[in-house]
């Protein structure tokens, strides 16, 4: 009798996944709110308490609009899983840090109502919800997604050191000080061309020791969470270490980025391009694309190798977009056009079932 029990103990039939995790839904939604603690806190020392302002009506707005939908339609309410808290949060960390409160909810209400619970909520969305929410902010309004920048303060590396190294007119510095770092790599030439300066001077002081530091540390301006990458390292290590994410997709991503750039600047006979890589690293929103848009776990591919194709195609799209494109930066249509190929990489990656022959 004993050894018929056990046996049936041992021969248990249940439906897929059969790979389980003890983590749960809300744990890890609620572990990458905390992971970005260190990125919000640095945000609202750098640009002051509008951040706090806003980063609050994207979450409360988020969560609002979740719990407000599925109440109508009598869904069961999981505003409260983190998820939504997420989504306001992300959309927060990819808007400048002077945007309209307004628009902001916008955003939020856009990124949960139409990219997220119209597909079905969390699990069945399609595209990275955060980033959807910043497509149609810029779509919509470019003027305030692109010119709301914080000023430089004094000490900063662009307002202390442009006038002192390329002896522009106070119009020209006005205008480049204005912009984020990728806005000057790809606005500046044109401007110092009218004023007969040499873009290689512009150039030798973007990719500065002084400005990657900047860069690295986050004294320089840009959206609300991109501005320092030694605080989003910060965040992602801590993802890794709980396994939260992997490392597939940021390495081949950053990697592919690092390839792209390299072949560009040696063809183009630059005489810093090992500067010039760490500056498009370190600059614009690539750091927190790689570590928390582009590892979301519904929007990305399930098998190591097709994230590796995911990474380096969002690798591929931002470095065209960055070099050749309209936009001085391409991390957030990089990652939802890649968005769009997850069933098709998931198709080619699909692992042979055990015990079966390759087609």
């Amino acid at each position: 009798m004993a050894d018929e029990k056990r046996l049936q103990e041992d021969l248990v039939l249940s439906n897929a996944p059969h790979i389980r995790s003890k983590d749960s839904v809300k744990k890890v939604m609620w572990l990458v709110v905390i992971s970005l603690l260190p990125v919000t806190i640095n945000s609202i020392y750098l640009f002051g308490y509008q951040v706090l302002l806003l980063i609050g009506a994207a979450v409360i707005t988020a969560v609002a609009a979740e719990a407000a939908y599925q109440f109508l339609l009598k869904r069961k309410i999981t505003a409260l899983d983190g998820s939504a808290a997420l989504t306001g949060l992300l959309l927060a960390m990819n808007v400048p840090p002077h945007a309209p409160v307004w628009m902001v909810t916008i955003g939020s209400v856009f990124a949960i109502i139409i990219a997220k619970q119209l597909f079905g909520g969390i699990g069945f969305n399609i595209f990275n919800p955060a980033l959807a929410g910043r497509a149609f902010l810029m779509a919509s309004w470019p003027v305030e997604m692109t010119t709301t920048w914080h000023p430089f303060p004094s000490g900063n590396v662009l307002s202390s050191s442009l006038p002192r190294v390329q002896s522009l007119s106070q119009e020209a510095v006005d205008t480049i000080t204005s912009a984020t770092p990728l806005g000057v790599l790809k606005d500046g030439p044109g401007l110092l061309k009218d004023l007969a300066v040499a873009p290689g001077q512009l150039h030798e002081f973007l990719f500065s020791g002084e400005m990657l530091k900047s860069l690295f540390m986050g004294n320089i301006g840009g959206c609300i969470g991109e501005t320092s990458a030694l605080f989003i390292l910060i965040g992602a290590s801590f993802l890794l270490y709980k396994r939260i994410i992997t490392w597939h997709i940021p390495v081949s991503y950053i990697g592919t980025v690092v390839i792209i750039m390299l072949m560009y600047y040696l063809f183009n006979d630059s005489d810093m391009p090992y500067q010039a890589i760490l500056f498009h690293l370190l600059s614009g929103g690539l750091m927190l694309g790689a570590f928390y848009m582009a590892t979301d776990m519904v929007t990305s591919p399930v098998t190591a190798r097709g994230m590796i194709i995911f990474g380096a195609g969002c690798g591929i799209i931002t470095s065209v977009i960055r070099l050749w494109g309209g936009y001085p930066e391409g991390v957030s249509y990089s990652i939802l056009l890649m968005n769009a190929a997850v069933p098709l990489i998931d198709r080619l990656t699909k692992p042979r079932v055990f015990g079966t022959e390759k087609n």
